[in-house]
């Protein structure tokens, strides 16, 4: 189904949720832009204009609505959080156009999440959750015979070469490897992607950023670990705090953290998080709050290799001389995230 103007005018003045992430609504009388299903009164569609993220509502000038705070985190329509749920419970489950259509849920409309949220198509999905839950399986010691078939896969020779393609050894040699669980989150200033291992969230970071594919594999290196799609228990922590954070509720954060580094970057990472909720320093600064004698130059590199976003807030470091320098994120995003603070004027 092709996303024309038409249809997401009709989608708008219908309030249909299974939009809500794929384009925002702007009121060019108004300066306003909003979500999909805002219960506002709708303007005639001559006065609307459409847009695929938030930052390019922003960058073309448009505030966020108060009403339906297009800010706040995008809900997972309730079809899809059923899909995933089912899937979670069983993941040898192969989703069918005639299964999603039994749920309720129109396979066109699956498929467009999918890509718009997870940046891959749904089959993508299930398949890549499929061999993380077996991995995680064989690793706990079930056989390997059970979890084959148990995850979906007809036959073990099918099994066995999926599973290499992946990992690069068989599933009998794979004691030594690790997963490192990959999701991707939809936020007010962008996709994100997370990963975790059991210790906590080892990288956030959104996923326009130039230096992510090397971040990756420097960390699967790091950890001799793959980095797949699955399911980890602190993803559900994660979200509920950044939707908290967005929404202006939340301060500081909670969910546990995971950061492979030299002792030198943990140092630096860990300054960061002394800096308070709505409050910026310069790199100078930082580095006069380190336990120990360090360069700025070096405290600046040592920001730059963050793999936490936010919540490890590298965004409240500034120029001595007050001006937003660096950010992987991007500057927009480091503004964005200081109004939200409201730490200081950056106009």
């Amino acid at each position: 189904m092709q996303l024309t103007i038409d249809l997401m005018y009709e989608a708008a003045v219908n309030k249909d949720s299974s939009f809500e992430g794929v384009f925002f609504t702007a009121v060019k009388t108004t300066g306003i832009f909003c979500r999909p299903t805002c219960t506002a009164r709708k303007p005639k569609k001559e006065n609307v204009e459409f847009f695929k993220t938030s930052k390019e509502a922003i960058l073309k000038g448009y505030r966020p609505c108060k009403i339906c705070n297009p800010l706040a985190y995008s809900m997972t329509p309730d079809g899809i959080r059923n899909v995933l749920n089912r899937l979670a419970e069983n993941p040898g489950m192969k989703f069918k156009d005639r299964d999603l259509l039994q749920m309720g849920v129109e396979p066109s409309m699956i498929r467009r999440w999918f890509l718009k949220n997870h940046g891959m198509t749904f089959q993508a999905y299930q398949r890549m959750f499929r061999i993380n839950n077996a991995f995680k399986r064989i690793q706990k010691g079930e056989s390997i015979t059970t979890t084959a078939f148990d995850t979906g896969y007809e036959s073990l020779s099918g099994f066995g070469d999926s599973f290499k393609s992946i990992f690069g050894v068989s599933p009998q040699h794979s004691k030594q490897q690790r997963v490192i669980d990959l999701k991707r989150l939809e936020t007010p200033l962008g996709t994100m992607v997370a990963c975790a291992v059991t210790e906590g969230i080892c990288l956030l970071e959104f996923t326009d950023r130039k230096m992510l594919e090397t971040e990756f594999k420097s960390l699967a290196k790091r950890m001799n670990a793959t980095i797949l799609q699955g399911n980890n228990s602190h993803f559900n922590q994660l979200e509920i705090e950044l939707a908290e954070y967005f929404a202006s509720r939340r301060k500081s954060f909670t969910v546990p953290l995971f950061t492979p580094g030299t002792d030198f970057q943990n140092l630096v990472w860990n300054t960061l998080q002394r800096i308070p909720y709505g409050q910026t320093i310069s790199y100078k600064e930082q580095a006069q709050m380190m336990e120990k004698e360090a360069s700025v130059r070096a405290v600046a590199n040592a920001n730059g290799m963050n793999r936490i976003s936010i919540l490890i807030p590298c965004h409240r470091v500034i120029g001595s001389d007050g001006q937003l320098t660096g950010y992987g994120g991007g500057i927009w995003r480091k503004r964005a995230l200081l109004e939200l603070e409201n730490e200081l004027d950056v106009s």
